[in-house]
């Protein structure tokens, strides 16, 4: 190794092992790797298996200074392609990952072909990065791969108990009105009710995986001096404020998606960890669809529906009688695999394409495209942003309510159907987006927010200036 390559800085970037964390992190090292840093990404070994399935074995041998590694995620052994369960997912790191973590890093700075790791770049659901870089001494930042509203609802789980909220007595607060409570005393938010809150709060034991495992991870995240957001200024500045007051720095340097376009064209740029093979055959359907004329639909990479649910989206959109494009992937409903009835694919065969995955970017950035019916996770939001597309909002879990609540309200680029939803649902929604006066004004307030984020992200911007902070504090001396 030269002396060059020797004083880059290292960084270390580890993503909770979904999809949805693991593309977030992808896009934040290749600008890290653009502007001089050595990369190490660390993968889950069920991961990377799956990674190497999508992809094929060479796709990660790209640079000798971009690295993949691994670490165990503590599971049993599987070669099962799907998202693992995410309960026992998150208890597993927790408990099994700091060791195997702390041993790579050292691995890696006594490796004479690598430089010394200067940062380590932890999701904030991966706590064990954060404590295994305070016990070697290497600097480290937290990486928030939800809204600044997703992170600051998460953070009211403790403030829930003391207040006698929760846990709940028994189920009877889905139905009797409780989750319609507002609540008024979350720093930077406004108007929020109980049910706009992560799901994990719908618990009646605080000892919930999904409850306790968010509530420790997010407060112990506090511990640090920095964190990272895939936001922008303009788009949540209040509660951005309100964060701002629990660090010493906070860098936001989103959405990803478009300050990525800084990433100068090389053999990276086009590196894609998406861990479910794409088939790019829809965009040469969507070449042959009018502008805005198709309903593209799909609830990401984790969420899953009854059979019953199934069957109403399905009937819901034939009925609409727009082109669609619908993500289906195998493992979408509980327990099954997914099986649409056999006349709705034939009176839908003209103008429905199904697919088991897709490039998202791209589809979003289709003119074809009209509208998104979406889970509402932070990166098809964001997503939707970046293009110009209203949403659809069906929100399963985790902070998707969150993300709903603002799209539908304080952004005005999307609108919400009934979790429990029936086909004349989502034939009136989709008609009204696609054809209606809301549509209109939904699609003009998404354009809006799309040009702020271009703002935001083009040189001089808020985002872009925040990351070339980023660059400064991390970089430094080791130019």
């Amino acid at each position: 190794m030269d002396s060059a390559e020797a004083r880059k800085p290292h960084a270390v970037c580890l993503p909770f092992p979904a999809q949805g964390h693991v593309i977030p992190m992808m896009r934040f090292a290749k600008l890290l790797h653009s502007r001089g840093f050595h990369i190490t990404f660390v993968n889950t070994e069920f991961n990377h298996v799956r990674l190497i399935r999508s992809k094929g074995p060479d796709y990660i041998k790209r640079l000798p200074d971009f690295h993949f590694e691994t670490i165990p995620d503590g599971l049993p052994l599987s070669d099962h392609d799907a998202t693992q369960d995410v309960p026992a997912l998150c208890d597993s790191t927790r408990k099994n990952c700091l060791a195997p973590f702390k041993e790579l890093v050292i691995k890696l700075n006594t490796t004479s072909h690598v430089p010394q790791v200067t940062c380590i770049v932890s999701d904030v659901f991966m706590g064990f990065g954060r404590q295994a870089g305070k016990e070697l001494g290497i600097p480290g930042v937290e990486f928030c791969v939800v809204a600044a509203c997703g992170f600051m609802a998460g953070l009211t789980f403790d403030e829930l108990i003391k207040r006698g909220t929760i846990p709940f007595k028994d189920k009877s607060f889905e139905d009797d009105g409780t989750l319609d409570t507002l609540i008024d005393w979350i720093p930077g938010m406004k108007n929020m009710r109980l049910k706009d809150l992560p799901s994990f709060i719908r618990t009646t034991d605080t000892n919930d995986i999904f409850f306790d495992f968010t509530r420790s991870e997010l407060q112990n995240c506090l511990n640090s001096s920095s964190i990272i957001f895939n936001t922008f200024d303009e788009l949540e500045s209040e509660v951005l404020e309100a964060i701002s007051a629990l660090f010493p720095c906070i860098y936001n340097v989103g959405p990803l998606p478009l300050l990525g376009q800084h990433v100068p064209d090389s053999q990276l740029k086009s590196l894609s960890l998406s861990l479910w093979k794409e088939d790019f055959k829809c965009l040469q359907w969507l070449d042959k669809k009018e502008s805005k004329s198709v309903v593209y639909v799909n609830y990401g990479s984790t969420t899953v529906m009854t059979e019953q649910h199934l069957k109403e989206f399905a009937w819901g959109l034939a009925n609409c009688k727009h082109p669609f494009l619908w993500i289906v992937r195998p493992d979408m409903i509980l327990g099954d695999s997914a099986n649409l009835p056999e006349d709705f694919l034939e009176e839908t065969k003209e103008r429905g394409l199904l697919a088991s995955w897709c490039p998202q970017e791209q589809v979003l950035a289709h003119p074809s495209i009209g509208v998104f019916v979406t889970h509402c996770g932070w990166n098809s939001t964001l997503e939707s942003i970046c293009f110009g597309v209203p949403v659809i909002c069906w929100p399963f879990f985790a902070d998707q309510q969150t993300n709903c609540r603002y799209a539908c309200t304080t952004w005005g680029i999307g609108t919400e159907v009934n979790h429990n939803v029936k086909r004349d649902e989502i034939e009136a929604v989709v008609k009204e987006v696609m054809e209606g006066d809301k549509g209109k004004e939904m699609r003009q307030k998404t354009l809006e927010w799309k040009k702020k984020a271009m703002v935001a992200t083009d040189i001089g911007g808020s985002s872009y200036k925040s990351f070339e902070r980023f660059i400064e504090a991390f970089h430094g001396p080791y130019i």
